[in-house]
């Protein structure tokens, strides 16, 4: 079958989800509505039927479904993730833009900033901002070809490198994959003076009990950390962390496992309830400087970050 574009475009910033109905007999002959309300039942009866009922829930072919559209399996329903204006927070602090060519843009996020949309966050997220920021500036191009190359947690601020070129997104998203790209990071955690820096931090790493959490476990070793102090702040140090593997959230559990957590984690020891962030303690963690070699123009780029921590 010949694959279909999105047949709805960004609507403020924000490209469409879509979902390809399951081939469950029990669904089988009865209205959509119900499977969406069976399926989701946070959302609500009466908030499917006026989303099904408003035109912009389509299928492949951009014809909209409403409330009297039969289940069908295989088919792709395309729709607008929505949030309401007081559960999704308002980001106080805004990304600086470093770097545009015909390929990247490099920017500079801040704290608590996501990247990409995912729960409570639709709009408040780097991907929308920068989509609804560059459209002027990026005529010539689709503004809903931006895309990140790399990861970057909502809690940790600095360099973050995104492809607005489809044609070359798969030559920078592989130098991450080969780790040929070299990342530095800044911290602040506790003091220690008893090691001996630079210090390597090798370790396997797992999923934790909790989805969004990694934990160490015995067996061969994936993640490796180099940690240097770089100065002295009396209970509290400033380290420059380099990570030589990419795990998740490999930096904070490397220097939770040394004793030394990072200032206002709010998910290492001890993970705090969502929305209980508070803007005035930023995990004190900064991709401070990025450094590779360009895979088109084969030149050495490096991007620093303006944050300080």
């Amino acid at each position: 079958m010949k694959k279909r574009s999105n047949p709805l475009p960004l609507l403020n910033g924000v490209k469409p989800s879509y979902l390809v109905l399951p081939h469950e007999k029990p669904f089988y002959g009865l209205p959509l509505l119900h499977f969406l309300c069976v399926r989701f039942p946070f959302v609500g009866e009466d908030n499917w039927r006026r989303r099904l009922n408003s035109g912009f829930v389509v299928d492949a072919d951009g014809a909209p479904f409403d409330e009297h559209t039969l289940f069908e399996p295989g088919k792709t329903m395309f729709y607008y993730r929505e949030t309401s204006s007081d559960s999704e927070p308002v980001i106080p602090f805004e990304e600086k833009i470093l770097h545009i060519d015909d390929h990247l843009i490099v920017v500079d996020k801040p704290h608590f900033l996501p990247v990409i949309p995912s729960g409570r966050f639709l709009r408040e997220t780097l991907l929308t901002r920068l989509r609804l920021r560059l459209r002027p500036e990026l005529q010539h191009l689709n503004v809903a070809d931006i895309t990140p190359v790399h990861r970057l947690d909502k809690d940790t601020a600095g360099v973050m490198l995104l492809s607005h070129n489809p044609a070359t997104r798969r030559d920078y998203q592989t130098m991450f994959q080969e780790k040929s790209v070299r990342k530095t990071y800044h911290a602040v955690a506790p003091t220690r003076t008893d090691l001996v820096y630079p210090l390597d931090v090798v370790s396997r790493m797992v999923r934790g009990e909790r989805f969004f959490t990694t934990q160490e476990t015995e067996g061969e070793p994936n993640a490796h950390t180099t940690v240097e102090l770089l100065e002295n702040r009396g209970e509290f140090s400033l380290y420059r962390l380099t990570p030589h593997t990419g795990k998740k959230h490999q930096l904070r559990v490397h220097m939770m496992r040394l004793g030394m957590p990072l200032l206002n984690d709010a998910l290492y020891p001890t993970p705090l309830a969502v929305g209980d962030e508070d803007y005035e303690k930023p995990l004190k963690l900064l991709a401070k400087r990025i450094e590779f070699t360009d895979p088109i123009r084969g030149q050495e780029r490096i991007f620093e970050s303006g944050f300080e921590l």
